[in-house]
């Protein structure tokens, strides 16, 4: 996924500008599974508006700086659609501890042991925090009983959906994976 196809996204919801891009947009929906500097946002923002598939209105403000809003022109709307319809690859998988796991021969079981109890704090706080969002979008549900028929906050639960499952499974592999290092012998 390329950043313009996600500030595209986010700018198809409602004009907004750069800084509720990263505070509202980046830095509180998908953070989990795409980040954005403020300086990479600024830079696109800049390059869609040049090919003319976002624009923006400088908004007066009395006692506050002026604010720079954008919104999606129907150019910026037909190459959002044609990114939403083409099929994606999988993608490169980084995992920095599963490469360390890799090469930990040269270690002692207890470290070993002490890298994988941190990554089950580590991941069990991130689900923790999936279940917080979840469960303020169950009671924004039940606040709201028309919301669960909006195809928009269903498709976003999906992806929250998504990243809890991730979490559990990663949890009961670090639980294996720990049950088997402290069977192993040392050499």
């Amino acid at each position: 996924m390329a950043l313009p196809h996600a500030i595209l996204g986010f700018l198809s919801f409602e004009p907004l500008t750069g800084y509720d891009l990263k505070t509202q947009c980046f830095d509180q929906s998908v953070r989990y599974f795409w980040s954005a500097d403020q300086a990479q946002i600024y830079r696109t923002l800049e390059k869609l508006q040049q090919e003319g598939h976002i624009k923006s209105d400088l908004e007066i403000q009395e006692g506050k700086p002026n604010r720079k809003v954008y919104h999606l022109t129907d150019s910026g709307r037909e190459v959002l659609l044609k990114w939403l319809r083409e099929p994606q690859e999988l993608p490169v998988f980084k995992e920095p501890f599963l490469m360390q796991l890799y090469f930990s021969d040269g270690l002692t079981n207890e470290e070993i042991l002490k890298q994988i109890r941190y990554q089950k704090q580590q991941h069990s706080e991130r689900l923790n925090e999936y279940f917080a969002i979840r469960d303020y979008f169950e009671q924004g549900f039940e606040k709201r009983p028309q919301d669960p028929l909006k195809r928009a906050h269903q498709l976003q639960y999906l992806t929250l959906k998504f990243g809890i499952q991730l979490e559990e499974l990663y949890l009961k592999w670090l639980q294996n994976a720990e049950q088997v290092i402290e069977g192993l012998q040392e050499e």
